[in-house]
């Protein structure tokens, strides 16, 4: 017996030496359809991401978007360094969970969402009423997406509070960055070979662009109909 308890303190003496990716590791109890239903919310940021910015750049390859993204993973590492610096370990589930060798504080879940939630409304502003509806839509995600996350157990209360406040304020801050410096270098970049090549653009200028995009199909189709 003596040999078998000196075992499991070895044993929980070393480190694990796997670890999970805490973005796409989510579970819930078996049976529990709201824990279910929280568990796919807690996978918004997954699904903007692979869904939304990569099918974005394939078919629109918009500079807004694209700074959009590069805004997103931006957060993502400041999320990092303030988990790494603050260093708040996560609830108690966190053992059931196996998520206790990551940090909590602050929810990157959360900052993931108000970050999103908030560049998306302050851009859509300029835009047509059907775009800021669409937009409206990103908030109630955003606090599922805080909900999930606490009724999952990965996280307290305070600690998503935290990340959507981070969120929320880096989304304000890189907003302004984007369309005060990075957006003087739109016209040059479109203008580039690169730019050119992909038929990278710039399209923020335009009020609605599904409009304007609907009324040129239609102008082209009639052009080649007649020629």
């Amino acid at each position: 017996m003596s040999g078998a308890g000196e075992y499991q303190e070895m044993a929980a003496s070393v480190p694990p030496a796997l670890k999970a990716i805490t973005l796409t590791h989510v579970r819930y109890h078996r049976g529990d359809r709201v824990g279910l239903f929280l568990a796919w919310v807690s996978l918004i940021p997954v699904f903007i991401s692979l869904g939304g910015f990569i099918s974005h750049f394939m078919f629109r390859r918009e500079l807004q978007g694209i700074c959009f993204a590069l805004g997103l993973l931006v957060s993502q590492v400041l999320n990092e360094l303030i988990k790494h610096s603050v260093a708040q370990s996560r609830p108690a589930s966190c053992e059931l969970l196996e998520t206790c060798d990551s940090h909590g504080w602050p929810s990157s879940h959360a900052q993931y969402t108000f970050f999103f939630a908030t560049y998306l409304s302050l851009f859509v502003l300029r835009r047509s009423p059907a775009s800021r509806v669409m937009a409206a839509f990103s908030w109630p995600l955003a606090f599922l997406t805080m909900l999930s996350r606490v009724y999952l157990g990965y996280h307290t209360v305070p600690q998503v509070f935290a990340g959507a406040v981070v969120g929320l304020v880096f989304g304000a801050i890189w907003y302004w960055f984007a369309n005060t410096f990075l957006a003087q270098y739109f016209p040059m970049i479109e203008e580039s070979a690169i730019g050119r090549w992909f038929y990278i653009k710039d399209t923020s200028h335009i009020q609605d662009v599904l409009k304007f995009e609907y009324d040129n199909a239609r102008a082209a189709r009639k052009k080649v109909a007649t020629d």
